[in-house]
């Protein structure tokens, strides 16, 4: 697991064969070194697209990871732990929407859903949304990073580069429920300025 995590971010690495990681959304949390050999990962989550597409990239690419604890203030806005519950509840729609989410941009452009599909199956969400009691969080922490099998998959490794996904293009005829300008609107079910 020397090339593991696969994608860089805004989290401190600990021990790629714990079975947790630990998303502390807007929140961040320093760990004592004893904490970290019981945690893969652990790091903020500001975004509702990319932040979600890093999560998902470096967990599927390590089979030890069956838990991630989500805790920390929600990111205002953003909404990523909604989103990541959305994603890993629903997936994603034909246009790569994740469905359910609050999130003001909720679309995955660089990754597949077979890695959303892996992701649903291969970990189980431990939501503590707004928890920012580190005693509390050391105590999820304890109970899960020994629990389980590794995930009976070998890694699925993803390139989640930069690359952007063509669109098609949609016209909403000044029907957005924002209007910016005369010539300007918002549709923000669909996020789609016109």
């Amino acid at each position: 697991m020397s090339d593991w995590p696969v994608v860089k971010g805004d989290y401190q690495v600990g021990n790629g064969k714990s079975r947790i990681c630990v998303v502390t959304l807007a929140s961040h949390f320093e760990l004592a070194s004893e904490y970290m050999k019981k945690v893969a990962l652990i790091g903020p989550c500001h975004t509702e697209n990319l932040g979600i597409e890093k999560i998902m990239a470096n967990v599927v690419s390590n089979p030890n990871i069956r838990f991630i604890l989500v805790c920390g203030e929600e990111s205002r806005g953003h909404m990523s732990g909604n989103t990541l519950r959305a994603i890993h509840a629903n997936g994603i729609d034909g246009n790569g929407r994740i469905i359910g989410s609050e999130g003001a941009i909720p679309f995955i452009e660089n990754i597949s859903e077979a890695v959303v599909k892996r992701f649903q199956a291969q970990v189980q969400l431990i939501d503590r949304t707004g928890e920012t009691d580190k005693g509390k969080i050391l105590q999820i922490i304890e109970e899960y990073h020994n629990k389980g099998n590794v995930f009976s998959e070998p890694p699925m490794v993803v390139q989640a580069g930069k690359k952007k996904r063509k669109r098609e293009r949609l016209e909403i005829n000044g029907t957005g429920d924002v209007v910016i300008s005369k010539d300007v609107s918002l549709d923000t079910s669909s996020g789609i300025i016109a």
